[in-house]
């Protein structure tokens, strides 16, 4: 039994392209289990490296990484592809499988030796597609879709894959108001009701409330400010996070954002 309210704890974490730049200095962080929890940052703050470590992508330079307190490197690349689902912010595209196909490799984790899908595996996906609202390109060739349709085929393959934790970089970015707000709606009745876990970096500010628990503002590879999306998104916080005067509304329990020219 895993006692942890964390499901990932990364300690004295640090990442440098050898003697160069420090992505990540020295990091500390608690992802909470079952979290809709976010990232944010500047360009180049370290957010989309800190996600790679954190399903072993990359190895980090120093510090840990613990998975429902099992240290990262200590778990096999099976195991993990079981427990963890990554999406990262393109994936280039070939070979026109259909979406349903594409989403279908999320279910090679748990097939047994001939990696036959079964029926029960079709459903699974089928199921992955209909919770982001794609499944009308199920049989569609995925270097057909717009940028947008991948992007949420994807996201259902890694649903599709059924992890404890899933990592989303950046997610909503070919996305339109209708498809991000049923992103968000998918993931938010998956950590309810599956207790999965959704970590996701975002430059989209105005998602996070009232949705996501917990947010985490990035800057330089260390942690400037966390805390639930009221306590981190505020002007102060913001203007040393992105370096840019920010204003900030709250209205009808959801927050407004917006930066001056």
């Amino acid at each position: 039994m895993i006692s942890s309210d964390h499901i990932v704890e990364a300690s004295g974490l640090s990442f440098s392209y050898g003697e160069g730049r420090t992505i990540i200095d020295c990091l500390d962080m608690s992802v909470g289990r079952a979290s809709m929890t976010a990232i944010i940052g500047a360009n180049g703050s370290g957010k989309s490296t800190l996600m790679a470590l954190f399903c072993a992508l990359r190895k980090a330079s120093s510090g840990s990484v613990k998975l429902n307190g099992v240290e990262l490197n200590s778990i096999s690349k099976g195991e993990l592809a079981r427990r963890v689902a990554y999406v990262p912010q393109s994936v280039p595209v070939v070979f026109p499988f259909t979406s349903l196909e594409i989403v279908l490799m999320g279910r090679s984790p748990h097939l047994g030796r001939f990696g036959i899908e079964s029926s029960a595996d079709i459903d699974i996906a089928m199921s992955a597609l209909e919770e982001v609202g794609a499944a009308h390109v199920a049989s569609q060739p995925v270097t057909m879709l717009s940028s947008g349709e991948k992007q949420m085929v994807f996201v259902a393959r890694a649903i599709a894959q059924q992890p404890e934790l899933l990592l989303l970089d950046e997610p909503s970015g070919f996305l339109d108001l209708l498809h991000r707000a049923q992103l968000i709606r998918a993931l938010r009745g998956l950590c309810d009701s599956r207790g999965m876990t959704a970590l996701m970096v975002t430059h989209d500010l105005m998602l996070l409330e009232p949705s996501f628990d917990h947010v985490f503002a990035l800057s330089r590879g260390k942690i400037l400010a966390e805390g639930p999306p009221s306590d981190v998104l505020t002007a102060d916080v913001l203007r040393d996070t992105f370096r840019v005067n920010i204003h900030t509304l709250k209205e009808e329990g959801k927050i407004f954002v917006w930066s001056e020219v």
